[in-house]
């Protein structure tokens, strides 16, 4: 159930909202990770995250160096073979989420109802990077439930469909976010409110795309 929204009906500010959304569902869990293993700066993402929100409601007067903001993201990016802990997926998916979402917004917006093929990859990238999150975590749930219900089955055998994956209700939640963040900000002014809003949207049920609750 890979999510394909037609993001080229998006205007490059309602891109940048879309995905500074869906990566507020991402950092919590980047937060768990860095803190189990003591790595990485969690308040440097949500900084940069809380810029991209002040540059959406303000774009007139807030200047970004984005080059530097980037250069700041690198050294908290983990290295998933340094790590033996799950957590660190869903950790340096936040951080390429994050690059991409930077690099969507060096990109020049076109003419009025036009978007740049670079933009739409950018946004897609961010799209499937927050699904993929959740989808592996679910695969890896629902193989340790299938593990604990056939401990007499050998772990080879255990296998595990995209349906189950599809039917999950963390899977089902993911795809209804990113389509209500889209279908909203679709129309929405390109004003403070909406990304107050869009905000709201993906933080109301307080918790992260992994079901983590955010403090």
């Amino acid at each position: 159930m890979a999510i394909h929204l037609p993001f080229a009906k998006l205007s490059h500010w309602q891109q940048i909202a879309f995905s500074a959304a869906l990566l507020e569902r991402m950092l919590p869990n980047y937060q768990m990770f860095s803190e189990a293993v003591d790595f990485g700066d969690a308040k440097v993402l949500r900084n940069q995250l809380d810029i991209i929100w002040q540059w959406l409601a303000n774009r007139n007067t807030v200047k970004i160096n984005i080059d530097a903001q980037l250069i700041k993201l690198e050294p908290q990016t983990p290295d998933p073979e340094a790590f033996d802990s799950f957590g660190v997926f869903p950790a340096l998916d936040a951080c390429m989420a994050l690059t991409a979402l930077w690099q969507l917004m060096q990109s020049k917006p076109q003419k009025k109802n036009k978007t740049s093929v670079v933009e739409v990859d950018d946004i897609s990238s961010i799209s499937r990077l927050s699904y993929n999150s959740v989808s592996y975590y679910v695969e890896l749930l629902l193989l340790d439930e299938a593990d604990t219900d056939n401990q007499d089955v050998n772990a080879a055998e255990l296998a595990i469909t995209q349906t189950q994956i599809n039917a999950h209700p963390l899977v089902q939640w993911e795809s209804d976010t990113q389509h209500e963040l889209f279908d909203f900000l679709k129309f929405a002014a390109e004003d403070k409110r909406s990304c107050e809003l869009a905000k709201k949207m993906s933080l109301s049920e307080g918790l992260s795309s992994l079901g983590i609750e955010i403090i």
